[in-house]
């Protein structure tokens, strides 16, 4: 009865798998993704919801796989790569949560890994341990239907081909049945594989991810540095923060000129990232030096410096951002530097996280799940935030000039954005004065709509996201955008129409 069950479960999730495969082949075979990619999403949830029955049972497998949804809805409101690895870790991490409880985050990280890795060779594993199950009676009975069946295939393909050379109807009917060739019924199946590689996993977890003991990820605590080592220390690092610090809030944060012919734009952007580095470093030290419940860390005196020298670097972090931000203010806003500041803004958090492990002698999975959750919440709002219309419609709005001689914009920016800037591009049409730039702003825009449109109208890329952007777009142009000029000779990133030749120029 037991293999029966096992058989029979093992026959609905290879079903399941070939489900999946067919839908995917619809779907993205040469087509482009768009809301296709969440719905494919969501219908991988649920066959997987139908297939571990084990799910039922298990509340942190029914959370992971609301997730899972969660963000296949977002992969309907717009397509994109975090979007898909944030469900990807929902979708197994609810496989995986069936056979096995959550530990920490560093521990299901590796989990996630193995599990990738092991899923590799799990469809042929499988398919040889589904043989074994077969017992001699069932092959039996595949060869009896084979030979009942025989005959009759036999003699029906041949009966039909006759009819069809003395029934034109039948014939045309047979002649318009088209086979792939060989080539693209390879291409297909190639696909299949793939598909069936991708989802095999969820629905059959490998026994030896489910089963590993978890891991250690606490640090190997280093003996023999005395105290007053570790005091001594505190008060230097404490000491050398401090002058960073007050030079920061000298020049930074109160606006005092800069000595020589340094810039506020340079004193900004070349310490940035490496006051991250420092402060990270600073966060290691504790992590190595500091454990909680250990002498040193049960030391008054150090206990203080240490929170102290926290709070420094929290400063530091801070300042970082505001070095960042100056520099935004000099430059531009783009994507790389609104995640730089959530980076910044996560190691601040991840310092705090440390400083209140070491207070509250909180432990190590304590800490590394603290870090996890806020990374995916920051994970989690950059998958639903159109960071490229942040950074488009920051630039336009704070752009110090848009007049005949040019514009302190980055419109070849803009451009690569794509669809992402297109209403604030359309925005920034309106405002431009000149023909010239006009023009430049206007050749941009119609590009750009010019994509979103054929997106759109293809039901493969269709986003709910570009359906809105659209909409809004065509609402604020009117029923008579202006044109731009003719290109004959093509345009530059930036939308100018590009000079003639110097031969032309002559004639």
């Amino acid at each position: 009865m037991h293999r029966v069950a096992i058989r029979h479960s093992f026959i609905l999730k290879l079903l399941i798998a070939a489900i999946l495969a067919a839908v995917a082949d619809a779907l993205f075979y040469f087509h482009g993704i768009g809301a296709t990619l969440g719905g494919f999403a969501l219908l991988w949830t649920a066959l997987l919801a139908l297939a571990a029955g084990g799910m039922r049972r298990s509340r942190r497998a029914r959370f992971a796989a609301l997730l899972a949804l969660l963000y296949a809805l977002v992969l309907i409101e717009t397509p994109s790569p975090l979007g898909w690895m944030l469900f990807w870790v929902a979708l197994s991490s609810a496989a995986l949560l069936v056979r096995r409880r959550f530990d920490n985050a560093g521990d299901w990280a590796i989990r996630l890994a193995a599990h990738v890795l092991r899923g590799i060779p799990a469809p042929i594993t499988d398919l040889a341990r589904l043989g074994r199950l077969w017992r001699s009676r069932d092959a039996a009975r595949i060869g009896a239907v084979i030979r009942v069946a025989a005959l009759p295939c036999i003699g029906g393909a041949l009966f039909a081909t006759l009819f069809a050379g003395a029934n034109p109807v039948i014939g045309n009917f047979v002649t318009s049945i088209h086979l792939p060739l060989p080539r693209d019924a390879t291409l297909h199946f190639c696909f299949w594989m793939f598909v069936l590689y991708a989802v095999w996993p969820s629905l059959r977890p490998a026994p030896a991810v489910t089963r590993a003991a978890p891991f250690s990820f606490d640090l190997p605590p280093i003996r023999g540095i005395p105290q007053g080592s570790i005091t001594l220390s505190l008060l230097t690092f404490n000491a050398i923060f401090l002058v960073q610090n007050l030079l920061d809030i000298a020049f930074l944060w109160s606006g005092t000129p800069l000595p020589g012919s340094i810039t506020l734009a340079d004193y900004a952007h070349r310490g940035a990232y490496l006051l991250i580095v420092t402060a990270l470093l600073a966060g290691l030290f504790v992590l190595l030096f500091l454990h909680p419940g250990s002498d040193a860390a049960r030391r008054p005196a150090i206990r203080y410096l240490v929170i102290v020298w926290i709070a420094q670097n929290l400063l530091l972090v801070t300042s970082s951002i505001l070095r960042t931000w100056d520099y935004v203010e000099a430059y531009s806003l783009t994507i790389l530097r609104i995640s730089a500041l959530a980076w910044m803004a996560l190691v601040g958090v991840g310092l705090f996280l440390i400083c209140w492990r070491l207070i509250a002698e909180r432990s190590t999975r304590w800490l590394l799940n603290a870090n996890a959750l806020a990374a995916a919440l920051v994970l989690s709002v950059a998958s639903v935030t159109d960071l490229g219309a942040v950074a488009a419609w920051w630039n336009v709005r704070h752009s110090d000039r848009v007049g005949q001689t040019g514009n302190a914009i980055d419109l070849c920016y803009l451009h690569r954005l794509g669809s992402s800037a297109l209403l604030p591009v359309i925005d920034l049409e309106k405002r431009a004065q000149g023909p010239l730039l006009q023009d430049s702003i206007a050749a941009i825009r119609a590009d750009l709509l010019e994509h979103l449109a054929a997106d759109q109208a293809d039901w493969h890329r269709w986003t709910w996201r570009g359906a809105r952007r659209l909409a809004a777009a065509r609402a604020a142009l009117g029923p008579n955008p202006p044109r731009p000029f003719p290109a004959p000779r093509g345009r530059d990133c930036d939308g100018a129409l590009r000079p003639p030749l110097t031969g032309e120029a002559e004639q």
